[in-house]
């Protein structure tokens, strides 16, 4: 049985009349009736009850009128969602990214616009690392995200840098640091820090390790490792120490904390998003063509 056999059927149980319903089908006459007379052989059993003048629907005929109807309505309703996912104008979208970036700036602008433009699609959204991100969108999880990365991503990845922050010293207002009219590494030497956990971005430790070596911080005095710059934020106003954090973080900074540049740390955190090469989800090129376009 094919979906042109129920369309034919529902003409003529509509018409109850072979010739009309095959002049509005625009087909012969007889083809539609050899066509029905292959549907009820098919089903094994009368649709129809043959008059001298037209066609009448059998009680079996009644019934199968209505669930026929019924398919050929979730077949098209069907053929409309596809085609909206087909699109871009439907569908879901996955996207990471990390807490410290969603206060202002491309990231929340881009979720915005986002929903604005697809009422119809959803949009996911996953807080966490980038580290985590990478894995996420290479395993599929995700279909794209916003990362800091201090190295290129692998071939299959395709990449576009949205930003670039310096980072900055986070101190608690009045801390002795900040009277420096000009701050340098060494001058932090006996300051306690609050540090990230090296899990979260082993590259990233290590060479903020290294920079800090070569300014004259040999041993930065760790008082504590977190995970994420809204915990060292938090500790930071507690007063428990100090801390070296993005300077997207401007955003989310507690008032009783400060920030403040570090004249001989230069360590620029390049900021992107990331996707698949082979994700070929319409809604993943709207939202790439939006991000790439501001």
């Amino acid at each position: 049985m094919e979906l042109r056999h129920l369309r034919y059927f529902v003409r003529v149980g509509e018409e109850q009349h072979f010739g009309r319903a095959a002049e509005r089908l625009q087909i012969a006459q007889s083809a539609l009736s050899r066509q029905i007379h292959d549907l009820e052989n098919e089903l094994g059993f009368a649709l129809f009850d043959r008059l001298p003048r037209g066609v009448k629907l059998s009680t079996a005929g009644k019934l199968y009128l209505s669930d026929a109807r019924r398919i050929l309505h979730d077949v098209g309703e069907a053929k409309l969602r596809a085609g909206r996912v087909a699109t871009g104008k439907a569908g879901t979208l996955r996207v990471g990214f990390g807490e410290t970036q969603a206060w202002h700036g491309v990231v929340p602008d881009s979720f915005r616009r986002f929903r604005q433009r697809n009422p119809s699609a959803e949009l996911e959204l996953h807080p966490m690392a980038s580290t985590l991100q990478m894995d996420a969108v290479r395993s599929g999880a995700l279909d794209a995200g916003f990362v800091f990365s201090m190295t290129p991503p692998t071939a299959e990845f395709a990449r576009h840098q949205v930003a670039q922050h310096k980072l900055l010293l986070a101190a608690p207002k009045g801390h002795p640091v900040t009277q420096f009219a000009r701050l340098r590494l060494r001058d932090l030497n006996d300051a306690p820090f609050i540090w990230f956990q090296r899990w979260v971005a082993p590259i990233f430790y290590d060479r903020l390790m290294q920079a800090c070596l070569r300014g004259g911080l040999k041993s930065p005095r760790i008082v504590q490792e977190v995970p994420d710059h809204a915990t060292m934020l938090s500790l930071v106003s507690c007063r428990l120490g100090t801390a070296f954090v993005s300077g997207a973080t401007r955003w989310q900074r507690p008032d009783g904390v400060v920030l403040r540049p570090v004249a001989d740390l230069d360590f620029p955190l390049a900021f992107y998003l990331v996707w698949k090469k082979d994700n070929t989800s319409p809604l993943l090129q709207k939202f790439i063509s939006q991000v790439t376009s501001t």
